[in-house]
């Protein structure tokens, strides 16, 4: 039988300017898939939205229908919270566009566009900004919980590259938020999440990059993972500001060319090294490595975007995941003891453990000056990701990384965590990764913006109680 919402859904079809997408329609499985297959979830229509007048009438039927809304951008939550289940879910996909002016270093960026769009049209001119690891996440996200990747340590992160940023809001308002314009809110989207409103237009600032960068991939067996951790521990800490580093602790071996066959799916300690700068600079920061005997290697200049997209493989679409971060301020004794502990004791053989070295441009930004959760002065942040192909393998890996994390809780630095690497957002989590003083102003920045909390379906900001918004 057909219900009133059924037959309103009808009638919105016919004057919404974007696509309406029931179960029915061709398109919607697609469309309300995930690149974490730990979720499948069935909104119960999908708001195809290629303008932010699209966005605002999404958002008005949710709330004229009773539907929760939640917002798809490139679809990689890890909790998978971009896909409501029975409610409406807003599709940014269409909005992909990047448009770039090189000769004030700009690039604006629609809400629903990829890692991979943003590189490829910034490329074009020699330019780049801070934009993560995997190319086919999506710029929304990766944006409103700060922006880790490869040239975070020369430029800072994504949102430190932030100059503005179009939002519509709870009430369907389209607004500008920048350093002059709703200060308060522009505050709160660099790391708040997607708490405030639906960004629909990204505007960032540009740094010369490439075409071609530098990198350094060596793999230490699992029985060697002390001393590899160990060792990038300290190439890490000594890093100039145009390189980065990654580790993948308990990461397997790839079939990849460069990998002797021998050694394909082996679990280990990878070290990547990444140089911007001149090919004599790159070689004396790997030196120190390859004198270590590592048990093979992979060195060679590329192009940046290639570089973006090298661990992409890695981090297949429909892969089931399930994450806990951290920071540490430092690698010690102990906390090597402990991840050289727990690696062995995964059952996947695609867990482990991605440690992002910090440091460089990240802390030249004041903890305070963004919504960034936890410290900038940390030395690294880490995700215990139990990542596996079937849902058995990832609920015994997911005990194994809560494990892990508690184990390794002592030895961090306490001062939150960053809310990309969180599947689960309990409200004390949620909390403890801002820090008291940065929630309660977050809470009443969501007062002021979204008092009915309309966008819950993230790393939820409560808003705050007795709260009067100022006139508008």
């Amino acid at each position: 039988m057909t219900d009133t919402v059924d037959i309103h859904i009808e009638t919105f079809r016919t004057r919404f300017g974007g696509t309406v997408l029931t179960g029915t329609d061709a398109g919607y499985d697609s469309a309300r898939s995930l690149w974490n297959g730990a979720f499948d979830r069935h909104p119960r229509l999908i708001a195809r939205c290629g303008s932010a007048d699209d966005v605002a009438a999404a958002i008005g039927f949710a709330a004229a229908e009773g539907l929760e809304v939640s917002v798809r951008g490139g679809g990689h939550s890890l909790s998978g919270v971009s896909v409501v289940e029975n409610g409406l879910m807003i599709d940014l996909s269409p909005m992909n566009q990047v448009s770039v002016d090189p000769d004030t270093r700009r690039a604006v960026c629609g809400g629903g566009a990829a890692l991979a769009d943003l590189d490829a049209a910034t490329q074009e001119h020699g330019l780049a900004v801070t934009a993560g690891i995997v190319s086919h996440t999506g710029v929304g996200g990766l944006t409103l919980g700060g922006g880790l990747g490869w040239l975070m340590r020369s430029f800072g992160l994504t949102i430190d590259n932030l100059v503005a940023a179009e939002v519509v809001l709870a009430d369907g308002r389209v607004v500008r938020a920048a350093e002059d314009e709703r200060p308060d809110l522009f505050w709160a989207l660099r790391g708040g999440g997607g708490n405030f409103g639906v960004v629909t237009r990204f505007e960032y600032r540009l740094h010369p990059v490439g075409p071609q960068v530098h990198v350094g991939l060596f793999f230490w067996p699992l029985e060697r993972s002390r001393e590899a951790l160990r060792l990038s521990r300290d190439v890490a800490e000594a890093l100039p500001r145009n390189a980065n580093a990654i580790i993948g602790a308990g990461l397997s071996a790839p079939p990849a060319p460069f990998v002797p066959e021998q050694y394909h799916h082996l679990a280990g300690c990878a070290l990547i090294l990444t140089g911007f700068g001149s090919a004599a600079e790159h070689e004396r920061l790997i030196r120190p490595v390859r004198e270590t005997r590592p048990l093979f290697e992979f060195v060679t200049p590329m192009p940046y975007v290639q570089l973006q997209q090298m661990l992409n493989e890695s981090a297949p679409w429909g892969i089931l995941d399930y994450d806990k971060g951290l920071y540490l301020d430092e690698l010690t004794e102990e906390a090597i003891g402990v991840i050289a502990e727990h690696l062995p004791r995964k059952t996947s053989s695609m867990s482990f453990v991605p440690m992002f070295a910090l440091g460089g441009a990240v802390s030249d930004t004041a903890d305070a000056d963004t919504a960034f959760g936890g410290s900038r002065a940390a030395r690294f942040a880490l995700a215990i990701s139990a990542i596996a192909p079937i849902q058995e393998m990832l609920d015994v890996d997911r005990e194994w990384a809560r494990s892990f994390w508690s184990a390794l809780q002592p030895y961090s630095s306490g001062a939150g965590s960053y809310v990309n690497f969180m599947s689960e957002y309990e409200d004390d989590r949620v909390r403890a990764a801002y820090g008291e003083e940065k929630y309660t102003r977050l809470a009443r920045v969501k007062a002021e913006y979204d008092p009915d909390n309309v966008f819950h379906l993230n790393a939820n900001i409560k808003p705050a109680v007795g709260t009067v918004p100022p006139p508008r």
